[in-house]
Order: C-alpha cells, then structure tokens, then sequence
C-alpha cells in the first residue's frame, strides 16, 4: 500500500499530524484517511481539508510490513509526522517540522530535505535518515523528562544544532557534518558519532555511554580525565580510524561515559598526553 500527500496550501500554524503514520494509515481508503483529524494551530481539521491524500498502490501482501506514505511540499510547519509508528516507510520529499518520528518504535523514515528541532524524540526503535541538517535536541525527550532516545538509528547526513542526544540512553545516533554545544548531555547509554566538529561542552553530565568526535573540539571539560589514547574506535562494527584521545567522565556525576576525541583535529589537547 502506498500513499501520497501533498498541502493543498501553504500552512501558515504549526499543524500536528501525528495521524501520518504507517500504522494509523494501513488499510484505508483515501476517503477514510481524509477523515482523520489534526490540529492546525487551534482548529481542529480533517486531514482530507490539509493534504490531497491519493492511494497509488494497494498490495495486501504489504500490509505486513506497513504502508509506505510519501509526502511532498513545504511540510516545515507539520509536526509529529511518525509519531508512535511501528512499521513500514515515510518518505519526506523536501523539508519538515519538528518532532518527527517521536516516540518511534519500528519502520523507517527517510527527508531528503532539513528536519526542524526534537527529531527521533524519545525514539525506541527504528531508522530515522536525514539527507540534509536537522535542528537541536536530536534523540532528546521533552523538557523535564529523564526519558530521551532508547534505541533505534537516527542518521544526519548535514549538521544538528545543540543537545544532541540529550538523555539518550540507548542506540545510535551518527552526525555527518557538525554539533552544537552539549552533544550528549545526560547521557546514560548508547552511541553518538559526529564526523565534523562540535561546538564545546561535550557529554556534560553523562553516566555512560559513548561519543566519538571526529572533527575539532574547542576544549574538553574538567570534569573528564584522559585515559587512553586509541588507535581507532567501533561504532556499530565499524572502525571509525584515529588516533583518539579517550577520556572517562563526567566524573562529577560519577560516570563511566567514553568521550573520544580526534588527536589530529585537536592539537591544544596534546597536554593531556603527559597523564597517561
């Protein structure tokens, strides 16, 4: 099964559309997923009033795996596309809004665009792959909440802004250009590798997990004590080549977290080698 949408109009409020899911869209008929409701602003609307919704393909052997849902147009105000899904594929041509795939168990969504801020918020599982750069918070839980990306694979191939995977506690998080300030802050499991440079302040308040800085680094916390320098790290059964200088932290909360850092990249960090 395979379903297109596209605005009818340019959406001037935030629309929430949480309903775009492989899991709310199996089986039905354009007429039955016109009917489905989201908010734009304050109004509640018929998703049929928002998107032309036209079903290209119906296959009953794909209902096992989940529609397929493509999207097209300036979606950069819709939110919580993906939300809760489970299976099957979105697939968003151009740019989106914010919290895409929250709270994502399964399936795999795909912008060949930018993502606003909180995407795979709270994610659980699944593929979230971004062609172009995503906004802050990347994996991170609402504010307030300890409960921040679990598991699953979010993949940025541009840049992500601030607090990327705050809170993570599970999966993988791979950033192809460069971070904000605070990439994994809180941190308490899981892996996040930035293959560009990071804005400073790296695993402030982590418990465990891993994080690998390819790129440069303006400074490493105080709060971190080197321990190694390594020839290479693993990420997923891949050998991300070094040398890195390891550091364990953030000690001030105790932590067993692994920060890895760039040697080549970050020559003022040559200091440290005369602790190990």
């Amino acid at each position: 099964m395979i379903l297109k949408l596209h605005p009818k109009r340019r959406f001037k409020a935030p629309v929430y559309a949480e309903c775009i899911s492989p899991d709310n869209l199996n089986g039905l008929s354009e007429a039955e997923a016109s009917r489905l409701e989201v908010w734009e602003g304050n109004k509640r609307r018929r998703l049929g009033g928002l998107f032309k919704i036209e079903l290209v393909e119906e296959s009953p052997s794909s209902d096992s795996d989940g529609p397929t849902i493509m999207l097209s147009g300036d979606l950069t105000k819709v939110r919580r596309i993906g939300a809760g899904m489970s299976r099957g594929c979105i697939v968003v041509e151009g740019n989106v809004g914010m919290h895409l795939g929250e709270s994502m168990k399964g399936g795999t969504i795909k912008v060949t665009g930018n993502a606003e801020s909180w995407v795979g918020c709270m994610m659980e599982g699944g593929l979230i792959e971004v062609e172009g750069s995503a906004g802050d918070y990347v994996g991170a839980p609402y504010r307030g909440s300890r409960d921040g990306m679990n598991g699953g694979t979010i993949i940025i191939h541009g840049d992500a802004g601030s607090e990327v995977g705050c809170f993570m506690r599970g999966g993988l998080i791979k950033v192809q250009g460069n971070v904000g300030q605070f990439v994994g802050i809180h941190m308490a499991g899981g892996t996040i590798l930035v293959r560009g440079d990071c804005g400073g302040r790296a695993g402030a308040e982590m418990t465990d997990g891993k994080i690998i800085l390819c790129g440069h680094v303006p400074s490493v916390l105080p709060t971190f004590t080197i321990d190694d320098l390594k020839s290479n790290a693993k990420v997923d059964g891949e050998k991300i080549r070094g040398p890195f200088y390891r550091f364990i932290g953030d000690v001030a909360e105790g932590g067993k977290g692994r920060l890895f850092v760039s040697k080549p990249r970050n020559p003022h960090l040559a200091f440290y080698e005369k602790y190990l």
